[in-house]
């Protein structure tokens, strides 16, 4: 399954792909089906969420891989929303695309 047949099944409710600023992506999600804390839709604050996938394999979620031969198309389950803000950073930042309340959206920088 690919990241687009991904977001077809699971409906268009849910947080648009992240797009970082030097071109990464992945999916970051958290709802009562999501491997996620706490496991419910619209939570105040999440402390984990669901990454999907990333556009490469990232060092800095690899201890979630699902499927660690494939670290492309899988999910990686309950990971920490400060590792989620740390890819974030990482990658330059959201130049479009949402996550869940909890993680931190880090903006692209733009210069004018």
């Amino acid at each position: 399954m690919n990241v687009n047949e991904f977001f077809k099944e699971v409906g268009a409710s849910r947080n648009k792909l992240v797009v970082c600023a030097d071109g990464f992506s992945m999916s970051v999600q958290a709802h009562v089906g999501a491997y996620c804390s706490p496991r419910i839709d619209n939570a105040t604050k999440y402390t984990h969420v669901e990454v999907g996938f990333p556009s490469e394999r990232e060092p800095l979620l690899m201890q979630w891989c699902e499927e660690m031969d494939n670290p492309t198309e899988t999910v990686y389950g309950y990971v920490p929303v400060q590792a989620v803000t740390n890819v974030l950073a990482k990658h330059g930042g959201i130049v479009e695309g949402n996550v869940p309340r909890g993680v931190a959206p880090i903006p692209a920088l733009t210069f004018s």
